[in-house]
């Protein structure tokens, strides 16, 4: 497996319209069994600098309902790459030659789906947050080169204080 570098790029507004067009192939293909799908990460927040995936979250009310998802979604272009407890992961191009999805099929309203939209919404009200968040992956993604776990690792309790922060204001 080639490890690339991590590469932050500069927010890019055809990130939304990518989305978009991803979510109505997603519908098209397996749209009876979703109860929502939505834009999460970094591509999903105006003006915030990204590495170039669009990851989307797709709701199912149950986990199990993925199973059936594997098909349709491959004939949209899905690999499943991994079963997790919370979620099932699939993944969509190769970069750098074609646009690159990253799509977590999890039950709405998990703990995987509010956190990730707590914290997708936070820094879309918050953009002095979001440029700090920014900054923090460039000099990661620095710092850890091709090392996507350490850099991953690295944003984990930044995101965590924004996670707590966007939950509490929630209640």
């Amino acid at each position: 497996m080639v490890h690339r570098e991590v590469e932050i790029v500069d927010y890019d507004p055809k990130w939304v319209a990518l989305y978009g067009e991803e979510k109505a192939k997603i519908v098209a293909a397996i749209g009876h069994l979703t109860v929502a799908i939505e834009h999460i990460g970094s591509t999903a927040v105006v003006g915030l600098g990204a590495k170039p995936v669009i990851d989307i979250m797709v709701g199912v009310n149950r986990l199990s309902d993925a199973q059936e998802c594997m098909e349709p979604l491959g004939s949209i272009g899905y690999e499943y790459e991994a079963t997790m407890p919370d979620r099932r992961f699939f993944r969509k191009g190769e970069p750098p030659k074609e646009q690159h999805y990253h799509l977590h099929m999890v039950e709405k309203g998990s703990e995987f789906w509010k956190t990730h939209l707590a914290f997708r919404d936070y820094l879309r009200t918050h953009p002095e947050t979001s440029s700090q968040y920014c900054e923090l992956k460039k000099k990661l993604a620095s710092e850890y080169g091709s090392d996507r776990e350490g850099y991953t690792e690295a944003k984990t309790s930044f995101i965590e204080s924004i996670v707590a922060k966007a939950l509490c204001k929630r209640t």
